[in-house]
Formats: C-alpha cells, sequence, structure tokens
C-alpha cells in the first residue's frame, strides 16, 4: 500500500473517494506519526487521536452509504491553538489559558469539520501568536524537522507564530493545518519549513473563535505541502460568517478548479524597495530565479515602486501591540483561566497576580509596548501616525496595481536559524517579518511557495502577494512557481 502519510489532501481526499484506502486507515497513520515525533518535536500541546478517528469513520460510512463526500473528507489536519474547539483545551500557547476547554466551536474549524476533515490535535504556536521562532510558548519549542547540511544537530526554528502547524506537515504528521497570519507568521514559516502557505484577504476566513491578537490585521489560512491542497483546503475554511463584523459578505470561488500556471497576459512587479542592505544573498538569489520562472511561464516582468516599505515594520509594531493591549484585558482571572489569588489580596492584587503569571515575557513587552503608544500622552505621536503610515503602504500597493497583476518577493530575509540564536534580541526577531508585514497592512492575500533550499539545505520560499480578492491570481502565480522550481527536498528523519 502506498505509505498514507506521504500523501497530501488532494491524494487524500482522492484516494478515500475512489476507495484505494479507507479514511480510517489514513487517520490510523497520522495518529502513528504524530505519537512517535511528539517528544522530539513537540508539535501538539493536545493530540486528539480519537477525534481523528471518528470523523474518519463518518467519512467511511458516508462513502458506504453513497452520501457525496466534503471537499476534505478523510483528511485529519493540525489545528493551530488558537482557533477555540468544543470539548478540547484552547489555550494559545499561554499559562493564562492551561486548561480552558471553550463549549463551542470556532467558524473556521466548524467549516473544516463540516467538509469532512478530521482533527489530529492543537498545535503548539508562539504565545498568543506573538513572535516568529516559536520559542515563546509556554509548553516549550516547537523543533523544526529541518537540520543544517553536514551532520549538524543544531536544533532550528520552524517559524512563527505557526511554528506547530510548519513542522507538522513538514515533518508528515499531518498533511495539512491551519496557522494564522497577523504580520507573516503563516507565511515566515512556511518559507522555513518548506511547505506552502497563504494568507487570503482579511475578512476572507471568519475570526469568530479565534484567540485575538490584532483584530485588523488577524487572518487564518491554510499550510500544506503544495499550491493544489491550499486551494482546497482554504476553499473549505472560507466564507461569510454573520457573528465576525469584519468577515466578507461575497461568494467563495472554487479555486482548485481555476488553477492555471500559464501567466501570458500576466504582469508581475517586482518591488525595488525589498532589496534590503542585510538580506541573504542566496535569498536574492533565489528571487532572481523566481523572476525567470514566470517570464518562463509567459508573464512580463515589470519594475514597481512600493515607497513606504521602509516605514512597514515599524508601524505594525506600534499597531499590533495596540490591538493586542486592548484584546489581552479580558485575561484578568475573573472569569475563566488561570486565577491567583494571594492571600489577602484585592481585586488589583489578583489582576496584576495573574497577568504577571500567565503572560510570558514576549507577550508582556507587547502589552506594555501598546498600552503606551494608545496612552494620553502618546497616542497621536504614535498610534495615530502609524495609521497614517498603514493608509500610505496600502496606497502605494493600489497605485503598484495600475501597472501588474500580482507582485514577486522574498518571503524572509534569511533561511531558518537556530533555536535560542536570535531570542535575546527582540528587534532581529521582529525583522524576520520585513518582507511579510506590508501585505498584512494592506489586508492583501498573500503566499509562499518553497522554491528551493540554501548552501546549508535549509527550505527557502518566495512570496506572491495579490490584489484584494485575488487569491486566484496569487495560487495561479504560486502554480506556475511550484512547477518550476520542481521542490521536493523533505527532512531526513531524525526525530
Amino acid at each position: 500500500m502506498t505509505n498514507l502519510t506521504e500523501l497530501g489532501v488532494a491524494a487524500i481526499r482522492d484516494g478515500v473517494a475512489r476507495g484505494d484506502f479507507t479514511a480510517r486507515e489514513v487517520a490510523e497513520a497520522f495518529n502513528a506519526n504524530v505519537a512517535a515525533a511528539q517528544d522530539a518535536l513537540n508539535a501538539f500541546i493536545v493530540t486528539t487521536p480519537d477525534a481523528a478517528l471518528a470523523a474518519a469513520d463518518a467519512v467511511d460510512a458516508d462513502r458506504a452509504a453513497g452520501n457525496e463526500l466534503g471537499r476534505m473528507a478523510g483528511v485529519p489536519i493540525g489545528m493551530k491553538d488558537l482557533f477555540a474547539t468544543k470539548g478540547v483545551q484552547t489555550t494559545a500557547a499561554s499559562h493564562i489559558l492551561e486548561g480552558f476547554t471553550p463549549q463551542y466551536e470556532s467558524t473556521v474549524s466548524s467549516n473544516l469539520w463540516a467538509a469532512g476533515a478530521g482533527m489530529l490535535g492543537k498545535l503548539n504556536l508562539d504565545q498568543f501568536a506573538m513572535g516568529s521562532s516559536n520559542e515563546t510558548s509556554y509548553f516549550g519549542n516547537v523543533v523544526s524537522p529541518w537540520r543544517r547540511s553536514g551532520g549538524s544537530n543544531t536544533q532550528m526554528s520552524p517559524g512563527g507564530s505557526s511554528g506547530g502547524s510548519s513542522t507538522c506537515v513538514s515533518a508528515r504528521l499531518a498533511p495539512a493545518a491551519t496557522g494564522t497570519d497577523t504580520g507573516g507568521s503563516i507565511r515566515q514559516p512556511a518559507a522555513f519549513a518548506g511547505i506552502t502557505g497563504i494568507k487570503p484577504t482579511y475578512g476572507r476566513c471568519s475570526r469568530w473563535g479565534v484567540v485575538a491578537f490584532a483584530s485588523s490585521l488577524d487572518q487564518a489560512g491554510p499550510m500544506a505541502h503544495d499550491v493544489r491542497d491550499c486551494a482546497i483546503m482554504l476553499g473549505a475554511m472560507a466564507g461569510f460568517d454573520p457573528k465576525d463584523s469584519t468577515s466578507l459578505d461575497m461568494p467563495v470561488p472554487d479555486w482548485e478548479a481555476a488553477l492555471n500556471s500559464d501567466m501570458k497576459g500576466k504582469k508581475v512587479g517586482i518591488p525595488r524597495e525589498y532589496r534590503m542592505d542585510g538580506t541573504d544573498p542566496e535569498i536574492l538569489k533565489s528571487w532572481d530565479d523566481g523572476i525567470a520562472w514566470l517570464k518562463d511561464a509567459g508573464a512580463e516582468i515589470v519594475d514597481i515602486s512600493l515607497p513606504h516599505t521602509k516605514y512597514a515594520l515599524p508601524a505594525y509594531y506600534i499597531i499590533a501591540p495596540a490591538e493586542a493591549s486592548s484584546n489581552l484585558a479580558r485575561y484578568d482571572g475573573v472569569r475563566y483561566g488561570l486565577r491567583e489569588l494571594p492571600e489577602g489580596a484585592g481585586l488589583q492584587d489578583m489582576y496584576a497576580a495573574t497577568r504577571a503569571a500567565g503572560f510570558g515575557d514576549e507577550v508582556k513587552r507587547r502589552v506594555l509596548i501598546g498600552t503606551y503608544v494608545l496612552s494620553a500622552g502618546f497616542y497621536d505621536a504614535y498610534y495615530n501616525q502609524a495609521q497614517k503610515v498603514r493608509a500610505l503602504v496600502a496606497q502605494d500597493f493600489e497605485k503598484a496595481w495600475e501597472h501588474c497583476d500580482v507582485i514577486l518577493a522574498p518571503t524572509t530575509p534569511t533561511a531558518s536559524f537556530g533555536l535560542g540564536e536570535k531570542s535575546d534580541d527582540p528587534l532581529a526577531m521582529y525583522l524576520n517579518d520585513v518582507f511579510a508585514v506590508p501585505a498584512s497592512l494592506a489586508g492583501l492575500p498573500a503566499m509562499s511557495v518553497p522554491c528551493g533550499v540554501n548552501s546549508e539545505g535549509l527550505p527557502l520560499g518566495l512570496q506572491i502577494v495579490g490584489k484584494a480578492f485575488d487569491e486566484q491570481g496569487v495560487l495561479n502565480a504560486g502554480l506556475a512557481i511550484e512547477e518550476r522550481a520542481g521542490f521536493t527536498a523533505k527532512p531526513e528523519k531524525w526525530w
């Protein structure tokens, strides 16, 4: 029999539908991989093998009865532990929510279960999605399955915040996983782990039931082996949700059916501002390769300018912490989650003790930054100015669309780095998002596609940014790169 854990979303869905194997056989195979890798990779906070088997049995029963199967039928997935899952602990990788069991289901996970997917477990992440290396989780680091070539034993970062998701897919613990992207948290870990991930247009996927970091930026998306699998999974995740006031009330296209790698008649913009000092030369070489591949696919390459790019990252690190400081005010020890109540303490003492014990250092740092920039004396100087910069960044993209259909850029300025190599330098860590943040500020669809490995044998990713609502254009350009890059590298199994 085929090694089922090597199959992606499309292959599993189609194989189950044809009767090549059962959904239960698939679930059992992935459950075994999850259990075998958990100690070494720490990708899951909670595993739910019984849930995966129950969903698989339901799919097998539907097939036996001749019922129509959903677009994710028989596909077991990892669920980032930011999505509320009814009856299953949801922590956002924090101590303050440890033991919290929602009595409701997020809209995105509901959509996936309705489409026939099953849950292998809740995936580890940077605490409250704040981080770029998966080193801020209360439950310990996720470890990338990749290693530097030459016999290095250095543990590598899987990226963040969706590092559990990227490790899970790359190590064949699941064929796909959910991620969330606030400033690159789907795209950067996808690039680090040699997989594909797409952040759709802001509002495409409901935020209801997703633990909030920065509400005007957070967006859910799929992470999988290839472009087709992402198109299938995004189609299952997306849709209008009246419970989310920012949800897009528009039909969900059949992105899989419309996949087409022919770029004839399309213009691809190359932003000159993205050739930044300090970018790894091998990243720039991969970018040049991507330009050549899209030209080969029939695209016309045009030079464009995004002049406010250099201000995007500082603006993001004002806006996102400001929204985080507001969103995280709800974690106070009163209604749910952790409660620290020192003897003789009053209400304010309980708030302080609970938040001091429940939040990690990076979360505290961002809450303090956010509270500072929203304070009476600094609101206009910082927060209002950052919002103006955000508008200018979005305006840059609008002007660029007059000259091109999609934009090609690197996903990250470097390949993956060793765990601990940047953890004592927050600014170096924040710079990981320098290429990803502009699209997030503008709410645009953007995806990372693996394009090769560097001289150390570590994966590199290319990023495609598209117009609002044009996920199809992004997916098609990604498919053109995927076909020409021929990326087949996998991490050598050491776990």
